[in-house]
């Protein structure tokens, strides 16, 4: 970024490259640890069975998941709380170099816990120990997407990438789960 906030430009061809090989590190990341988490957390740990013990779960994990979203709010506010240029808020002026990678991830950040918070209740009504020892591995994941999201973002979208997919792809993966679920009931009750 340059000062005045604007993009510098981009070489598009070098930038998608990043984002390939960064996505597909965090996929494998995602795949290797979600993967021992519905494998190995069900032998170690005692996971709920009736469904409103298992929505409950799901809402308690979601509040690992929230802790990011509070995280962004207290980064945004802290700077906006001792910028002068700032402190008037979003309705009155743009936001300052200082606050705009913070005010970014606060949005993404907002958007990806609404995802993931759905994602987990709707994996939590799928039966056995499995999809919730997904939800359980997925916590870290959104961790650890979150703090590379943040930090890769002053270097565009490549660097970001890595986190944006470690943040994402279990929700994605939660959805697909749920729905396959969904459907393979439909059919089973035909």
């Amino acid at each position: 970024m340059v000062q005045d906030g604007s993009a510098q430009p981009v070489d598009l061809a070098v930038e998608r490259r990043r984002i390939r090989i960064r996505g597909a590190l965090a996929l494998a990341l995602c795949v290797l640890l979600l993967g021992f988490g519905v494998h190995w957390l069900p032998r170690w740990l005692s996971f709920p069975v009736d469904l409103a013990d298992r929505l409950a779960f799901a809402f308690r994990a979601n509040l690992f998941v929230l802790t990011w979203l509070f995280v962004a709010v207290g980064i945004v506010s802290t700077i906006r709380r001792y910028s002068a240029e700032d402190n008037a808020g979003s309705a009155f002026s743009l936001p300052s170099s200082r606050l705009a990678i913070p005010a970014a991830f606060l949005q993404n950040t907002l958007e990806q816990v609404v995802i993931t918070m759905s994602a987990f209740l709707a994996l939590a009504t799928v039966e056995g120990e499995a999809a919730l020892a997904y939800i359980v591995a997925s916590l870290p994941l959104f961790a650890l997407g979150r703090i590379a999201f943040l930090r890769g973002y002053p270097g565009g979208a490549g660097a970001r990438a890595f986190g944006m997919v470690t943040t994402a792809l279990p929700s994605l993966g939660a959805f697909a789960w749920a729905a396959y679920d969904i459907v393979g009931q439909l059919l089973a009750s035909t």
